[in-house]
């Protein structure tokens, strides 16, 4: 099967999920209900997501041979393009609470060397030949510099295959900061990182309809061609450069874990894509998708019979103020 969605982890990631008998006490001595351990990092997320809808996709990331991130993703069958590095890849904690609020206690990733981004940069463009979608997601591990994905858009725009970018902080200011050259066709912020890009609260862009698509323009006028801005229990809207808007309420679900509902939503969108469906629709999956993710528990991702793609209602136009809890839905980094 053939790659169709190549996915870069820069800081890649084993997320374990450690299932609370209540709420999370500090000081207490809990005896845990359960324990799973996924193989995680956003681009890995977005990548078991397609191939859970039997699309091919390549995960690239910095891994040892024989570490058990590699293995567990060729367990699922999708074994990983890696680049050697000297350390073990971070693991990740979530403690899930049965109400599913989850706590998230992430390690640093390994430090990436001038060689080894280089060695990355070659593989994404070896397995992208062909690819329709490039996606670059996730934080960056520590010491890189933060304009590598601005640097990564530049070297692989010219390949024939699209560029998605959800990133935050440093790593998506410096993106947006590069120039038009250095803009994916697609950004995924959360509302959030649009905040953040705003220079505004992230309160009052959710409460103010007009400041979050006047804070969306702002980056179609920076190059970006599709914005898919991911609100959590409140859907998500998509804005396209030539003045399409969209905006789409999830279907009420029992919410088990948020952790890499934002990657599944991309995945939707990047699976509709693909499928030829027009922007509504790929909106429609996007939070289709995000919404299955997020009734299931940890990280786990959803496969095609447990999205329910006309549950979702999109309409035309801005989404409705809302009060939605702003950590709802925000993707581990």
């Amino acid at each position: 099967m053939s790659a169709r969605v190549v996915t870069l982890t820069a800081n890649p990631s084993l997320d374990r999920t450690l299932s609370l008998p209540g709420p999370l006490r500090e000081g207490a001595v809990l005896r845990l209900l359960g324990a799973v351990t996924e193989p995680g990092g956003k681009g890995v997320n977005v990548a078991r997501a397609v191939a859970a809808a039997g699309v091919g996709a390549v995960p690239v990331l910095p891994a040892a041979a024989h570490d058990p991130i590699v293995a567990a993703l060729g367990g699922q069958g999708l074994p990983p393009v890696t680049v050697p590095v000297h350390a073990p890849v971070r693991t990740n904690y979530t403690l899930a609470a049965p109400d599913g609020t989850t706590t998230k206690l992430n390690e640093p990733g390994v430090p990436l060397d001038d060689a080894t981004r280089a060695a990355l940069t070659e593989a994404l463009r070896l397995h992208a030949a062909g690819a329709r979608w490039i996606v670059l997601s996730g934080s960056l591990p520590p010491s890189t510099p933060v304009d590598w994905y601005a640097e990564l858009v530049r070297s692989l725009r010219g390949g024939g295959a699209r560029i998605a970018v959800d990133t935050s902080e440093a790593p998506l200011l410096a993106l947006l900061s590069a120039g038009r050259d250095a803009a994916p066709h697609l950004l995924k912020p959360n509302a959030e990182e649009l905040a953040q890009l705003a220079g505004t609260s992230e309160a009052r862009l959710l409460a103010d309809p007009d400041a979050m698509l006047a804070a969306v323009q702002r980056l179609h006028a920076r190059g970006v061609a599709e914005v898919l801005l991911t609100l959590g229990g409140d859907g998500a809207v998509l804005s396209t450069a030539d003045g399409g808007l969209w905006s789409a309420a999830p279907p009420p679900v029992t919410v088990r874990s948020t952790v890499g509902a934002g990657d599944c939503s991309l995945a939707g969108y990047l699976l509709a894509d693909l499928a030829g469906a027009p922007p509504a629709e790929r909106l429609r999956s996007a939070v289709a998708y995000g919404s299955a993710s997020a009734s299931l528990p940890g990280s786990a991702v959803p496969t095609p019979a447990q999205v329910d793609g006309p549950a979702v209602r999109v309409t035309a136009g801005p989404p409705v103020p809302t009060v939605a809890d702003p950590a709802a839905g925000r993707g581990a980094r």
